[in-house]
C-alpha cells in the first residue's frame, strides 16, 4: 500500500484530535512461544493502520499543529550485530525517507523526548487498558510533566480513548483496502474451491489444514486464525481446532479458515460430505442453512440495520428445524422462547477487515447501526446438532454452516468469496470428477 494512503489516514486521525490533543500509540510486543523462541511476528492492526511500520519496539506519535512535523517514530537503531542474526532493521532514516515520518528517534531516547512532545497538550489519546505495561510508561511520563507544573508547565488532565475514532475510521474501508481484502478473498476461495478434489476418506483433519495453509503461504499469506476442520461430529463444536480426527466415509467436514494477506484477512465456511455425496439428512439441514444465508444476504445493503440479515435468517433456521422435527411447537414460539439456541447459537456475522473480528461498534446510541458501503462483513448461519440431542438419531452429529464475505456497495453488496462452491449439486459434481 503507498505510503500516501497511511498519511491520509494520519491526516484524518488528528483532524478529531485537535491542537490541544496527542495521540500515542504502540507497536505490539514480540510473543514468546517457548523459552527464546517468538511467535511469527504480527503488527497491532491499530498501529500498521496509522504507519505501515512492521517492526517491534516501537511508538507512533500524533502531535497535530507541531510546527517541526505531527508524526514522530521511535522505533530500534540499526545494530550491525543483531542484523547478522535477526536480519535488517528499518532505523531512523528510512522511517523517514520510507514511511513517511516527520521526525524519528531511537526507542531508547523515549523516556527523555516524549514528556516534551505532551507538554502543552490537554488530552492524551491512547489505547489504555490494551498493554499494561505501556499505560504505565504513560502515566510515568505524564507524571514526569506535572513535577514541572509549578514551572508553568501545562500537563495533560485527560486521557481519551484512541478507539472510539481510529475504529470508526477502520470500520470504513478505502478502495485500497478493499482491494486487498478482494484479493485475500480470491486467494481463499480458491484453497476451498481446491479441497473439492482433494478430501477423501481415511484422511486426517490436519491434512487438510495443510493443505489450506500450502495455498496461503504460496501467496505469501498466512491463516487469519486457526483453521477449523471439523469432521463428524466435531463439526458441531464451534471453534474445534484440534483438526486430529479421521474423515469417515459418509460424514462432513466443516472447515473454517482465512487467509491473511498484506494485513487484511478473509473468512470462509464451506461444509463438505467426506465421500463426495450428502445423505437426504445432510441434504435437508444444508439446504436449511443455504436458505438462512440467502435470506441473510438479501438483507445486506446500505441503509439496512446490521441486525436484519440475523433476524432473517434466524428466522429460515427455525422454520428448518419445526419443519425437520428438530424443534416441537410453532416458530414464534421457538423464535420468542429461544429454544432455537440449541442448535444456532451465534450470530449471524462479524465486521471483518484487519482483524478477522474486526472492530466496529454494531449499535450506535442504543440502535443497530446502519451499513454503509465501504463496510465489510460476514455473512455465516449454521445448525449444529450434536451427538446425545433430544432428536431423532438420524440428525445427530450434523454440523453445518456456511459463510462469505461481503463488501457493502451503493447498490447493495459485492460477495467477495463468491467463487468458493456452496450449491449441493454444484459441490457433489466437482467432488465426482476430481475421483
Amino acid at each position: 500500500m503507498e505510503m500516501l494512503e497511511y498519511r491520509k489516514r494520519r491526516q484524518g486521525l488528528m483532524a478529531h484530535l485537535g491542537e490541544d490533543g496527542i495521540a500515542i500509540l504502540p507497536a505490539a510486543p514480540e510473543r514468546p512461544r517457548n523459552r527464546d523462541v517468538h511467535h511469527p511476528y504480527r503488527q497491532d492492526s491499530d498501529f500498521f493502520y496509522l504507519t505501515g511500520f512492521n517492526e517491534p519496539d516501537a511508538v507512533a506519535v500524533l502531535v497535530p499543529g507541531r510546527e517541526a512535523g505531527a508524526y514522530i517514530l521511535f522505533s530500534r537503531e540499526r545494530d550491525p550485530d543483531r542484523e547478522v542474526w535477526q536480519g535488517r532493521t528499518i532505523g531512523q532514516t528510512a522511517a523517514v525517507d520510507v514511511y513517511g515520518a516527520d521526525d524519528a528517534f531511537p526507542i531508547d531516547d523515549i523516556d527523555d523526548i516524549l514528556p516534551g512532545l505532551m507538554e502543552g497538550r490537554s488530552k492524551v489519546y491512547c489505547t489504555m487498558g490494551a498493554d499494561p505495561a505501556f499505560d504505565q510508561r504513560l502515566i510515568g511520563w505524564v507524571n514526569a510533566l506535572r513535577g514541572r507544573a509549578r514551572s508553568g508547565v501545562r500537563v495533560p488532565m485527560e486521557y481519551v480513548a484512541l478507539e472510539h475514532v481510529l475504529h470508526e475510521m477502520r470500520l470504513l474501508k478505502s478502495r485500497a483496502e478493499q482491494s486487498r481484502m478482494r484479493y485475500a478473498a480470491r486467494v481463499t476461495a480458491a484453497a476451498h474451491r481446491r479441497l473439492l478434489g482433494v478430501i477423501r476418506p481415511g484422511m486426517r483433519e490436519y491434512e487438510i489444514e495443510a493443505e489450506l495453509l500450502y495455498d496461503f503461504r504460496r501467496h505469501n499469506g498466512h491463516p487469519a486464525y486457526p483453521v477449523i476442520a471439523g469432521s463428524g461430529a466435531n463439526a458441531c463444536v464451534l471453534h474445534y481446532i484440534a483438526n486430529q480426527a479421521e474423515l469417515c466415509p459418509g460424514e462432513l467436514i466443516l472447515v473454517d479458515a482465512g487467509a491473511e494477506i498484506d494485513g487484511y484477512a478473509a473468512d470462509i465456511t464451506r461444509t463438505l460430505p467426506v465421500s463426495g455425496r450428502f445423505s437426504a439428512e445432510q441434504r435437508a439441514v444444508y439446504e436449511v442453512v443455504l436458505d438462512a444465508q440467502r435470506a441473510a444476504l438479501a438483507q445486506v445493503r446500505p441503509g439496512q440495520h446490521w441486525n436484519a440479515g440475523h433476524e432473517a435468517a434466524t428466522r429460515v433456521l427455525t422454520e428448518g428445524m419445526v419443519d425437520l422435527g428438530l424443534l416441537s411447537g410453532g416458530v414464534d414460539e421457538a423464535l420468542e422462547s429461544g429454544d432455537y439456541r440449541r442448535f444456532f447459537m451465534h450470530r449471524t456475522g462479524h465486521w471483518l477487515g484487519m482483524d478477522v473480528h474486526d472492530v466496529g461498534d454494531y449499535k450506535v446510541d442504543g440502535h443497530w447501526r446502519e451499513l454503509e458501503p465501504g463496510m465489510v462483513l460476514t455473512v455465516e448461519p449454521g445448525l449444529y446438532i450434536p451427538p446425545g440431542s433430544d432428536v431423532d438419531a438420524r440428525w445427530q452429529g450434523i454440523g453445518v454452516r456456511i459463510e462469505d464475505d461481503c463488501l457493502i456497495t451503493r447498490e447493495g453488496h459485492e460477495n467477495l468469496t463468491e467463487a468458493a462452491p456452496k450449491a449441493i449439486d454444484e459441490i457433489e459434481a466437482m467432488m465426482e470428477s476430481a475421483r
